[in-house]
């Protein structure tokens, strides 16, 4: 155990004494610790009452009110609390070093490399169970509510832990998040519940071993491991023991230590102007800790609001803004989609629905701080998730939290709220490289990677392979089908070379290719795409994961389907390369029927076939794929068996297996210029699949080389290039690269959209070759425009403008 881990260290003390984070973000001495500020800026001493009431309503914010305990669903979630109480406390045996069996703190050789985690992920989970155990002592209908022995055994527990290694003389080991995060927040959350039978000295020495680990000097900079969902984290923990332990000061300065996370950043963690979230420097995890962010300041500001400490400023509205701009957008009838959950998603008991439940319930939560309309909104948006989802409904999920339950409950049985639809709309979210494209029957998701954002996220033995979802996966998922797409043990079981949509070698990668928190980038800069908020072009300059494999890969998000454009793909790997039209998952037993130009595939497991010249597939139940030109495709159906284990360290050895049905396109070992062409058609039924490959006229594909990519959709009105290189394609020209959406509307306007996914242009030149009369708006990155034969907009200086889309709107002559 001799080398460290840079990520996970350990923030040096700042030394001195406390120091908060004014509303501007400037350091400054919080009050003294007898004194608080008051009304009308003068400080008064705090009293026990408000105390008392902060605590109470945190009690509150942890067990959840205004339920039956003997309704539905709070009678099942209640007695399976009870039940796991139960069990905990009939297997504790406090011992030197530990409290139950097998779950041992005491590492033979601490410090922070990766041996030691799981000995203090064990102190932990200590926590965690005695406050479970609390709970169930706490809430009505467990069977255990007021037990004494339970009572007795979660006192004896804390004191345990407390002498053996969660003290001021302990010196830290392992993970960092045991000892900042996780142990605080379950130690203060239990002292809450159990408040009035701990003593005054009980408190203290809890209170002083979270100062010992939590010191002030964490909020010294916004920095490290206090930044994005992790400072939130912090804040709670610092905030609870303030309550706890009646210190107005630590309650202050956490409080105020709050205020980084809500401006929007440039670089680095935190949310970003155009909806995104990075986490880990350079990771997308809107679901993930974005989904931990979202509940603690939910949580903090419903417990701080109508108190001397409630959080104010304008920042704060910008954070209640990522509702609709960065979370809204990723979550689909129920769903949270997995390409923004990074290593949650190789976590076993857990799925894309479950992600979702629980920031349902926090975006009621903070709508109860958010204006009237913006409440009416968040109600009925969440409304709609909990009706559409017929997979896994929010309230069938028993592992809820009493107080999530309620807040859904409620919402469901609220007449005066109408459930809204999923709305017609396509986001672009180039600070991460995601893009999301809704239609009313149907929504998709493209992930990449860049130069700015990592291949995936490798760590604490979690997300082993997930190296390809950044390689152009293309997730997909219908209205009424489809939703269970990513839900059944799909990480563990399927092959992760073959993701839907991606272009990859064959080359074996190594599980956690790219090291333990390496989070490994491509060198490559144009990754983005231009949107007019309807239809887009998305594209990725694709540089494999330790690999030679290099593609440019475009994809026009239009009104019934996705054209997906590939080409320049070259290796020199030795290995076979690939791009996976897509990999459906079909469950234990499916089996859905599999047509190829109009000719039945057999259905038996196990079998594969490779066609010539295919214009056009379908998968029953599914989807239909048109070939503009003819490709060669393979087909295969086979049964894949893995564990939980394969691909997290903390998984189940159990086998599982899954089938799946997988088109693809084999460009053969170590391509030198290989290309692909198909159409994606979500809920397309066979008939409509063949009468889109039969009509020529629907799509034209302007480009598809390694310089530009383009299309024209004439019944769209719309033409869109991806332009990886300066030149002409079709009517449009690009002086530098560049992405180009324009769309003729029927009033006799037009709409173009430009961008630079790279952020290199300093200046750009767009000409239009079309007529036009007038421009009737244009933003200030346009310098000059010319009208009349054609367009011409000169663009300035666009790398400032983060890969942003920028909207010209003209009157067509």
């Amino acid at each position: 155990m001799s080398s460290s881990w840079p990520r996970r260290t350990f923030l040096h003390a700042a030394g001195g004494g406390a120091l908060a984070l004014g509303v501007s973000g400037a350091l400054a001495p919080p009050s003294a610790a007898a004194e608080v500020p008051g009304s009308g800026g003068a400080f008064t001493a705090a009293t026990d009452a408000e105390f008392d009431a902060l605590r109470g309503k945190w009690r509150d914010l942890v067990l959840g009110k205004g339920f039956s305990p003997t309704a539905e669903p709070y009678r099942t979630i209640l007695s399976g609390l009870g039940t796991t109480a139960a069990g905990y406390r009939a297997t504790m045996a406090p011992a030197s070093g530990s409290l139950w069996p097998g779950r041992s703190w005491a590492d033979p050789e601490p410090d922070l490399d990766a041996e030691s985690y799981a000995f203090s992920a064990a102190m932990n989970d200590s926590y965690n169970r005695l406050r479970t155990m609390a709970e169930a002592y706490s809430q009505p209908g467990t069977g255990l509510t007021g037990d004494t022995g339970l009572r007795d055994a979660v006192l004896a527990g804390l004191d345990h832990l407390h002498s053996e290694v969660y003290n001021a003389d302990t010196i830290r080991y392992g993970n960092w998040y045991n000892w900042q995060i996780g142990a605080p927040q379950a130690l203060m959350d239990t002292c809450v519940l159990m408040y009035d039978h701990l003593s005054a000295d009980r408190i203290a020495d809890y209170c002083r071993a979270v100062d010992a680990f939590v010191p002030d000097s964490v909020f010294a900079s916004y920095t490290g491991t206090s930044t994005g969902a992790n400072r939130v984290d912090l804040c709670r923990g610092v905030i609870l023991r303030g309550i706890v332990g009646k210190d107005p000061a630590k309650i202050t300065l956490a409080s105020q230590a709050l205020a980084p996370v809500f401006p929007y950043v440039t670089s680095g963690d935190g949310f970003y102007a155009d909806g995104s979230f990075i986490q880990h420097r350079n990771v997308p995890y809107i679901g993930g800790y974005g989904s931990v962010l979202h509940d603690g300041v939910g949580r903090l500001l419903s417990l701080l609001r109508g108190s001397r400490w409630e959080v104010t400023g304008t920042d704060t509205q910008l954070f209640l803004d990522t509702v609709e701009k960065a979370v809204a957008p990723f979550i689909y009838n129920g769903l949270m989609m997995d390409n923004v959950s990074s290593r949650g998603i190789s976590r076993v008991g857990t799925s894309d629905h479950q992600r979702a439940h629980g920031l349902m319930a926090t975006i009621l939560l903070l709508g109860q701080g958010a204006s009237p309309e913006e409440n009416a909104r968040w109600r009925a948006m969440v409304k709609g998730w909990l009706q559409r989802d017929y997979h896994y409904p929010a309230l069938r999920n028993r592992g809820l939290s009493l107080l999530r339950a309620s807040l859904l409950q409620a919402l469901q049985d609220d007449t005066s709220v109408t459930a809204a639809p999923e709305p017609v709309e396509h986001r672009l979210f180039p600070a991460m490289a995601r893009a999301t494209h809704r239609r009313r029957g149907w929504a998709a998701s493209i992930s990449m990677a860049s130069n700015r954002i990592a291949h995936y996220e490798f760590g604490n033995g979690e997300h082993a392979r997930g190296y390809h979802t950044g390689a152009g996966w293309l997730s997909w998922w219908g209205s009424d089908f489809g939703l269970e797409q990513y839900s059944d043990a799909y990480w563990p079981t399927v092959d992760p070379y073959r993701l839907p949509g991606i272009t990859a070698s064959r080359k074996p990668l190594a599980d956690g290719e790219g090291g333990n928190w390496g989070q490994p980038m491509p060198d490559a800069a144009w990754v983005g795409g231009t949107t007019d908020g309807e239809y887009a072009a998305v594209g990725q300059h694709l540089k494999g994961l330790s690999s030679t494999m290099s593609a440019k890969k475009s994809w026009f998000c239009l009104d019934d389907s996705v054209v997906c454009l590939g080409a320049g793909i070259t290796a020199k790997d030795g290995h076979a390369v690939e791009t996976t039209v897509d990999n459906r998952a079909l469950g234990a037993t499916g089996a859905p029927a599999l047509t190829v130009d109009g000719r039945a595939q057999p259905t038996a497991q196990g079998w594969a076939a490779d066609f010539d010249d295919v214009h056009w597939a379908h998968i029953a139940g599914h989807a239909g794929y048109v070939f503009p030109g003819g490709t060669r495709l393979g087909a295969v159906r086979e049964e894949r068996t893995g564990s939980w284990r394969d691909i997290n360290t903390g998984g189940t050895t159990d086998p599982v297996t899954r089938r799946y049905l997988t088109l693809f396109t084999d460009h053969g070992v170590d391509p030198a210029d290989g290309d692909y062409a198909y159409v994606l058609l979500p809920g397309a039924g066979a008939r409509t699949t063949a009468q889109r490959a039969a009509d020529k006229g629907w799509l034209r594909v302007l480009a598809n080389t390694g310089d530009q990519q383009g299309v024209r959709v004439p019944r769209l009105g719309l033409t869109a290039v991806n332009f990886w290189t300066a030149g002409s394609v079709g009517t449009i020209t690009a002086g530098a690269p560049a992405s180009v959406l324009i769309r003729e509307h029927l009033n006799g306007t037009a709409t173009v959209v430009v961008s630079d996914p790279a952020r290199q242009a300093a200046s750009l030149e767009v000409v239009w070759n079309r007529p036009v009369e007038k421009v009737l708006s244009r933003p200030a990155t346009v310098t000059a425009a010319s009208t009349g034969s054609s367009l011409r907009l000169t663009f300035g200086d666009l790398t400032g403008q983060a890969g942003a889309p920028q909207k010209v709107t003209v009157r067509l002559g």
